[in-house]
């Protein structure tokens, strides 16, 4: 066992008894939305887990513990906190464990530490990717080079609509990485169901992606792979409204002088406030989304 690790007993006591577990990120809980519904959110998305045959596993960075599987009251901590908790990225963890720090795991450190564990799937809202205007900042996520090197599953809306989604799609494709359409021919664009870019593949079955990913083990294959589940139709903004106010929000941040990590929760939270909340509405509806279908790969994936 890895002594900076840390698993909850009931998730250590699913994983022994091959039980299905579904790993979930903290950086939407300090950064992603504001508290309560930050907390609430959490909550509600590690119960639908539970409602679908899964045990949830909440990652985080507490105390310099790498955490598989949070307890109520260190999901509260983190929401009540928020952005004081450090976003942890990959460069992020030595520092935070050497000092005994809490930090907010990204979609990259949620990979890692569920790696560790023995977790093989990993429901979120959306990934990281190449940002708008990346040939001038150089600004890509880390989540691009975990997903090409970690053997998790991730399923999501897409890579965040505020990014450039055909550079996206172009680095993952180097990477080797599969990019996976549930239902779907299209990349989901997070907010909206449509980005006008194919994926590479379309699955329809939760039971064809636990072969498709266990196939992948089998044979070796370095990284993930990412299944991009469109948010539901009822819950989809209209693209011109959430394109605008993807805009000008860039253009705010632009103006400001906003960077790095920074970079991303600062337009969430402006997209937010152009919206009048429906993007935060949104957001919560395609990460249960994405809960349930995790929760039913990760059941096929035990069979």
């Amino acid at each position: 066992m890895n002594k900076y690790l840390s698993i909850s007993p009931e998730v250590q006591q699913a994983l022994q008894s091959g039980r299905p577990v579904v790993a979930l990120e903290s950086t939407i809980i300090s950064h992603g939305m504001p508290y309560p519904q930050n907390v609430e959110t959490a909550m509600r998305v590690e119960q639908t887990i539970r409602d679908y045959g899964a045990v949830p596993a909440t990652i985080a960075v507490i105390g310099g513990q790498l955490t598989a599987g949070c307890t109520p009251d260190q999901i509260e901590h983190l929401g009540r906190k928020g952005t004081e908790v450090t976003k942890a990225s990959r460069r992020d963890l030595p520092v935070l464990v050497a000092r005994r720090e809490d930090g907010a795991t990204t979609v990259t450190t949620t990979m890692i530490i569920a790696a560790m564990a023995g977790i093989r799937v990993f429901a979120t809202g959306g990934i990281g990717g190449v940002h708008r205007g990346a040939e001038n900042t150089m600004d890509i996520s880390a989540d691009l080079e975990e997903l090409a090197q970690t053997p998790v599953m991730v399923i999501c809306a897409g890579p965040k609509a505020i990014l450039d989604l055909g550079l996206t799609l172009e680095y993952l494709e180097t990477k080797g990485v599969p990019v996976i359409g549930y239902g779907t021919d299209e990349l989901p664009a997070f907010y909206t169901r449509h980005s006008g870019f194919m994926v590479d593949y379309r699955i329809d079955t939760p039971q064809e992606l636990a072969q498709a990913f266990q196939a992948k083990m089998e044979m070796g294959l370095r990284g993930g792979m990412l299944v991009t589940n469109p948010i539901p139709e009822e819950y989809s903004m209209p693209a011109d409204i959430i394109n605008r106010a993807i805009d000008d929000a860039l253009a705010e941040a632009n103006r400001l002088g906003i960077r790095g990590k920074e970079i991303t929760p600062y337009l969430l939270d402006k997209i937010q406030q152009l919206t009048g909340g429906d993007s935060l509405a949104a957001n919560i509806q395609l990460v249960l989304n994405n809960a349930r279908l995790a929760a039913r790969t990760a059941r096929e994936l035990c069979r």
